[in-house]
């Protein structure tokens, strides 16, 4: 896969994984919402490790910096 993906936004989906995980371990989100959360967490930082986000492929966006 061609990385589409910049520094920024990868650190934003891991910070955001991370509040994910920190509301869900402490019951402070739970039940369906929660593991519906935890999921989509865990696609950020999937997302994020592999610096491709399958869902900007279709629109062509692409936050990552170009050497000119």
């Amino acid at each position: 896969m061609k990385k589409n993906m910049g520094s920024v936004d990868r650190i934003i989906r891991i910070l955001i994984a991370a509040v994910i995980a920190v509301l869900y371990f402490t019951n402070i989100i739970g039940g369906t919402l929660g593991i519906i959360l935890l999921i989509v967490g865990g696609v950020f930082l999937l997302t994020s490790f592999v610096s491709s986000c399958p869902l900007y492929m279709p629109f062509g966006i692409s936050t990552c910096k170009t050497k000119e």
